[in-house]
């Protein structure tokens, strides 16, 4: 290709108005004037400008792959990139009722524009969905466009892309069941490490800081132990002078807010939201809310919602379940019964004339059970399980035994011969099976301890 053709593609790439031809202009003319590539036919520039141009064209296409992302939510919503909480809500609302699967809607299109409104109604989540799209709301997979080269041309990156991420808080989060049905915002304070204002984090004068002649600067010594004739291990131990950082400042250049250490106690308040549907162990983060350090990305504040039991209802998944207990006229005539659920509303239940319950029945509600995250118009069932409670022995005198078994079900009367052997059944509590003393000398036996018969000759 000669010098001409090259201008002219050049000045092509310049003034398009494509962003990928322009971003892989900006690629290949910093690589030329950093390399200063004389001779654009030369052997050695054909192989790294045919690998500046593979990463040139891996990085615009996940640029455009990110861009896409950021705008399909918006799309659903039908909403413009700009549009404020207002409107968010507006456009939520309208779709979700024409959408919704109890009025024939499309349950996977309901999904869609829920997630689509749970994330553009979070500033915070709006505003990484907006910078990497869907990537950025699953935790740890905000990807660099080098990493994705590397994993295509291997060989890695020459350095870290950036400060390092601090390490994360987490903190349980105890919630009743009434909470996680109903939702709840609360307000919960924390302690942690801010960036001094007074020195902006370095400590004390700019420019005061040397390294640390005690450890050379690494933060670390070597120290040697012997465990043993001719054996000595070597274990590496944070520097005690500059506590590890590597560097020492003197006493009359620190900082007199944070004595040096360049961060100072802060208490701040946090609003928790507790969406409604929310599971044990589920993660509830603010982002880069942690603890502060020079040099260093601020991790997350992560609680752990944790449920406690309740009195009456217990969960599993979206469902929820209870137990009744009913009369044996109950069971055997008819009940109604009313209940309290979570949201405070007092529920009707009872059964048909004729349907008989027996223990261990169960019966189910649709759409009383717990909303579901992320779709809070729709609900799990509700289980109710029944428990039948007999009157105690003695309760009917001879003329209401004949009375009932008049209208119950004929007993069944065995054939007696009068070969049989009849034995008594006594009462017993469920907990004193296998405790009786019925086999102690058979157990003494087997044990050796036991006495033993002796034959005697005649």
């Amino acid at each position: 290709m000669s010098s001409t053709e090259n201008v002219e593609i050049e000045k092509e790439l310049q003034t398009s108005s494509s962003p990928f031809l322009i971003f892989v202009s900006f690629k290949v003319n910093r690589f030329t004037h950093s390399t200063k590539l004389k001779n654009n036919r030369s052997r050695e520039s054909r192989p790294v400008a045919f690998f500046i141009g593979c990463k040139c064209f891996l990085v615009a296409i996940h640029s455009n792959i990110l861009q896409e992302q950021a705008w399909e939510f918006y799309k659903i919503l039908g909403v413009n990139t700009d549009a404020n909480e207002g409107d968010i809500k507006k456009a939520y609302r309208k779709l979700a009722l024409k959408n919704h699967p109890d009025k024939g809607g499309d349950p996977e299109k309901f999904k869609e524009i829920t997630m689509a409104y749970e994330v553009l109604s979070d500033p915070e989540k709006r505003k990484r969905y907006d910078q990497y799209g869907k990537d950025g709301l699953e935790e740890g997979s905000m990807h660099n466009p080098e990493d994705i080269f590397s994993m295509f041309f291997g060989g890695g990156r020459r350095g870290p892309s950036g400060p390092r991420k601090g390490e994360d808080i987490r903190h349980p989060l105890k919630v009743t069941l009434d909470d996680l049905y109903n939702g709840k915002k609360c307000h919960l304070a924390i302690n942690r490490d801010k960036l001094c204002g007074a020195c902006e984090g370095l400590g004390g004068k700019k420019g005061a800081e040397r390294s640390c002649s005690t450890c050379n600067g690494r933060g670390v010594t070597v120290q040697l132990r012997q465990i043993g004739p001719g054996m000595v291990q070597q274990s590496q131990m944070p520097c005690s002078v500059c506590r590890g950082a590597g560097k020492t400042m003197s006493e009359k250049d620190k900082c007199r807010e944070c004595r040096g250490r360049k961060v100072v106690k802060e208490r701040k308040l946090l609003e928790v939201h507790i969406e409604k549907g929310m599971k044990h162990n589920q993660k509830i983060t603010f982002h880069g809310e942690a603890d502060e350090a020079p040099g260093t990305i601020p991790g997350d504040i992560i609680f752990l919602v944790q449920e406690k039991d309740h009195e009456v209802f217990t969960r599993k998944n979206n469902d929820l379940f209870m137990e009744k207990t009913l009369t044996l006229t109950e069971a055997l005539v008819g009940y109604d019964f009313l209940f309290t659920h979570l949201d405070g509303r007092v529920i009707k239940c009872g059964n048909q004339p004729g349907e008989i319950i027996k223990p261990g029945d169960i019966r189910m509600v649709q759409g009383e059970g717990m909303p579901i995250h992320g779709s809070p118009f729709t609900k799990g069932r509700l289980f109710i399980v029944f428990k039948v409670e007999f009157p105690p022995s003695g309760a009917f005198d001879a003329a209401q035994l004949k009375a009932l078994e008049a209208v119950l079900p004929s007993r069944v009367v065995p054939k007696v011969t009068g070969e049989e052997e009849e034995v008594d059944l006594v009462p017993v509590d469920a907990n004193q099976i296998g405790a009786g003393d019925d086999g102690s000398a058979m157990d003494e036996d087997e044990d050796g301890r036991g006495q033993r018969v002796q034959c005697q000759n005649m």
